[in-house]
């Protein structure tokens, strides 16, 4: 596959799955945004990463929960590269909060975040990426369980699915497709953040390999799914998540 020519924006690209992503579309031939909110440091290893492999890549920061700073992030990409084809929404947060312990605090950061974020950042993919663009939204294979604590990360999540649904038709007449991705349990610095041993084992007996997946699993699935050979599918929701329910 190749992306040669083509500028690709991963927000939360720092570390985790989105730092995977933008290294593997990097490979792939794309001139790469890497975004992200505080961590300068670790985004400047992945621009560096990119760069040792003879790849393109620049970070900008932005919080994705302020339409402001979403905007900027944009209008600093084209004035870098001059165009956008691929945009993959990966920033987000996820804190596992049991219903009588949530904040009103807690509940805006995640709606801020994983969805006016992802909101945003489509609507000015409207605005400016190039006909035959693609977008990857982000949901989780969450939402089809029923798990203690993750009620208002997987509501976000929820939120994510349907305007990706209804937007596929506002995009299709620019040839764009937008879909989402719903990943499993993953083993990053996020998901595994404040959990026991005993409980990251029994996600890895929820799904068929017996395993967490990685970040490479997520990032393959991405690049799939910006892929000429993907261009018949949009508006869907991909779980992606070696079996899990």
């Amino acid at each position: 596959m190749s992306l040669n020519g083509k500028v690709a924006i991963v927000t939360g690209a720092s570390r985790g799955i989105g730092r995977q992503a933008a290294i593997q579309l990097a490979q792939s031939g794309a001139n790469l945004v890497v975004n992200y909110s505080s961590n300068q440091g670790k985004a400047g290893e992945v621009v560096k990463t990119i760069e040792q492999s003879g790849g393109e890549a620049i970070a900008i920061r932005a919080d994705v929960s302020k339409v402001s700073e979403v905007e900027g992030l944009f209008s600093e990409t084209l004035e870098r590269f001059g165009r956008l084809d691929i945009l993959v929404n990966n920033a987000g947060i996820m804190e596992c909060t049991a219903i009588a312990d949530v904040t009103e605090e807690i509940f805006d950061r995640h709606f801020a975040i994983n969805v006016k974020g992802t909101y945003f950042a489509c609507q000015q993919a409207m605005k400016h990426m190039e006909k035959g663009g693609t977008i990857i939204n982000f949901s989780t294979s969450v939402s089809g369980a029923m798990l203690p604590t993750y009620s208002v990360y997987a509501a976000t999540k929820g939120a994510i699915e349907q305007f990706t649904r209804q937007l596929a038709k506002e995009f299709g007449p620019k040839d764009i497709v937008i879909n989402c991705i719903a990943p499993g349990q993953v083993s990053t610095e996020l998901f595994l953040s404040g959990k026991p041993q005993e409980l990251i084992d029994s996600y890895r007996r929820m799904n068929a390999f017996g395993r967490l997946g990685e970040p490479e699993d997520i990032a393959n699935a991405i690049e799939l799914l910006v892929s000429d050979k993907a261009r018949w599918i949009t508006g869907q929701t991909i779980r992606v998540n070696g079996g899990f329910n």
